[in-house]
């Protein structure tokens, strides 16, 4: 009995027998059903962040580098588990969260008027090449270098916004249940991948993203509870 790629018939067998379901037939039913949640997550992780700005009409504390470097590290990962033809399940948030990305730097560049040529020239570079390598029609040695350098570039992603958030220890606008989600979404993929034999790059890449996104959302919590303090004093 399968629905959506998840085989049921093992767990229902041993149900029906009297018996709890073993560990070889009840893990990959639990990694599917966990991917699949995470996918269904994703569809809402950055909209916290995005309401926050436009509730504000403030992009204070945020690294805008840090957004564009995220962008670009979810399409080359997205376009690679398409080509490699993972299941949906083990990536599919990063269609998701591609999206929402993608319109919130939209929104920051709004809020961060006025827009330099730096910023029109890196906006329209993409446009030119993303659809080429979401599409997988480069050169494969290269497609598979691309795919090594996302790691960087997600973990380089965080660093500018972690070192912001220090200098000005403040966190500004950053949306604690963002963070939050994409450090929870971290770890569960570590064991989705586990269980879906997501190859040791897969892995990698969540092990970054929980120690990064661990990070930051440390420095919500221990700002935020400072910016409080200073509040109640100026009160």
């Amino acid at each position: 009995m399968e629905f959506f790629g998840m085989d049921f018939s093992c767990v229902f067998g041993s149900l029906s027998d009297g018996k709890f379901p073993e560990k070889n037939c009840l893990l990959p039913l639990i990694s599917k059903l966990l991917g699949y949640c995470i996918v269904a997550a994703s569809t809402t992780v950055k909209l916290p962040q995005i309401m926050k700005i436009l509730k504000h009409q403030s992009v204070r504390g945020l690294s805008v580098l840090s957004f564009e470097l995220e962008v670009v590290g979810y399409t080359i990962a997205l376009a690679y588990c398409v080509h490699k033809g993972l299941p949906f399940s083990a990536y599919g948030e990063l269609a998701f969260l591609l999206v929402q990305a993608i319109i919130l730097v939209a929104v920051i560049y709004y809020y961060s008027q006025p827009i330099g040529m730096t910023t029109w020239f890196k906006a329209l570079l993409y446009c030119a090449l993303a659809p080429t390598v979401l599409a997988g029609q480069i050169n494969p040695v290269l497609f598979e270098a691309l795919y090594a350098s996302q790691h960087a570039i997600f973990l380089f992603s965080r660093i500018p916004q972690i070192w912001k958030n220090f200098s000005n220890k403040s966190t500004g606008e950053l949306s604690f249940l963002t963070s939050l989600m994409n450090f929870g979404g971290s770890m569960v993929r570590v064991f989705t991948s586990i269980q879906e034999k997501a190859p040791n790059s897969v892995l990698l890449g969540s092990a970054l993203s929980i120690a990064t996104n661990g990070t930051i959302l440390s420095q919500i919590a221990l700002y935020q509870k400072k910016d409080e303090k200073k509040g109640k004093k100026t009160d």
